[in-house]
């Protein structure tokens, strides 16, 4: 852990002008000016044009071998940084030589900073000593207030980094939160058309397989030879099931935005042409969308199931509201087989298994006492 600390570089997001205020990004740039401003006008200390044109061109020089630095050091590229922070570094000792001792120190204190919050630290214990060195000796305080400077500048050059690190890791955790977001939302558009889709599905089978049995009715009777009429009622009956097939979808689609009658409204509405009857018991209240789609999904498939399976018989449908639960129960009291009972896939109990599975509940259906029982439970 101490070794990844002396060996690591400072993240890309450390030094990239995302997250820093306008503030902050306008006080960097006046700075920078306002440090090439003076250590121009140090170089106008010259009166020979020889000079002078030296000074000015190892002002520009060091400008440039600082935006270079900046860049190497962002891509992360140690040896080119380590160079050009050492040619830095030379270009202090060259100023200092030609009496520019303002750029001289600007160069070595700059240096000293530069790489303790720039480079990984394994590389700025090389480079500041050299840099602070320059400084210490040539600086005209005393060794005390040097001394003191030397460390400030190592402090700041540090706490910059720190600051650095912290606002790099802020950019960092916000990415994988927006990232994050965008794939919750995602998700939850897949889960949407899904439950949209379950929805669709689970009403056509339903009334395809009401359809069907009405349909095959039909066929049955156009075999045998009946009337005009009775081969009607069925045609007819298919028809009405479409209908309600289209009826139920829309139906479905406003339930799963919210819009929905009340699940005891359903059923009595569903078991209104059928020999059943239904009971309420327990405390009603508003079901969520999906456990309300659920009971109705459950029921319908139950009663469709009893006119395939044993047509005439009487149903018994009960709805009950338990503590933090709601169970429905539907009862036949059974009969002989009807001609239609080896018609359809069976998949139908197996779709509404798994959806009350998906809700967190459980779904069974066996023989009863009587007849066939089909027990919903779902959490509400």
């Amino acid at each position: 852990m101490i070794a990844d600390r002396w060996m690591r570089w400072p993240s890309r997001e450390a030094f990239s002008q995302g997250g820093q205020s306008v503030a902050r990004l306008w006080f960097v740039r006046v700075l920078r000016v306002v440090v090439a401003c003076v250590l121009l006008w140090n170089a106008f200390r010259h009166d020979r044009g020889w000079l002078l044109a030296a000074g000015i061109g190892l002002v520009v020089l060091s400008c440039g071998l600082a935006v270079a630095f900046l860049r190497t050091s962002f891509d992360r590229r140690l040896w080119p940084s380590v160079t050009l922070l050492l040619l830095l570094t030379g270009a202090g000792y060259a100023a200092q030589a030609g009496d520019w001792k303002a750029l001289a120190l600007v160069l070595w204190c700059g240096t000293g900073v530069l790489a303790l919050e720039r480079l990984p630290l394994v590389a700025a214990a090389v480079c500041v000593p050299v840099a602070m060195i320059g400084f210490a000796v040539h600086n005209n305080d005393n060794w005390l207030v040097t001394g003191l400077i030397v460390v400030g500048l190592a402090l700041a050059g540090y706490t910059l980094r720190l600051d650095a690190d912290a606002r790099g890791n802020a950019q960092r955790l916000l990415a994988q939160e927006r990232a994050a977001r965008a794939a919750e939302a995602e998700t939850a558009a897949l889960a949407e058309r899904a439950r949209i889709a379950r929805e669709i599905h689970d009403v056509l089978a339903h009334s395809l397989s009401a359809q069907l049995v009405h349909l095959e009715a039909a066929r049955l009777l156009i075999e045998g030879d009946a009337t005009r009429d009775q081969i009607l009622e069925r045609v007819v009956a298919a028809r009405s099931m479409a209908r309600e097939g289209l009826s139920e979808t829309r139906q479905a689609l406003s339930a799963l935005r919210g819009e929905m009658t009340p699940v005891e409204d359903f059923l009595h509405d569903l078991v209104a042409s059928d020999k059943a009857s239904v009971s309420v018991t327990g405390e009603r209240r508003a079901l969520p969308a999906e456990a309300s789609q659920a009971v109705r999904r459950v029921a319908q498939e139950a009663l469709t199931n009893v006119r395939k399976h044993a047509p005439g018989a009487e149903v018994f449908v009960r709805l009950a509201y338990g503590e933090g639960e709601v169970t429905l129960d539907v009862r036949d009291s059974g009969g002989p087989p009807g001609e239609l009972a080896a018609s359809g896939a069976g998949y139908g109990l197996l779709g509404m298994r798994e959806r009350a599975e998906l809700l967190g509940g459980s779904l069974t259906a066996g023989p009863g006492e009587e007849g066939f029982n089909v027990t919903l439970k779902v959490p509400t």
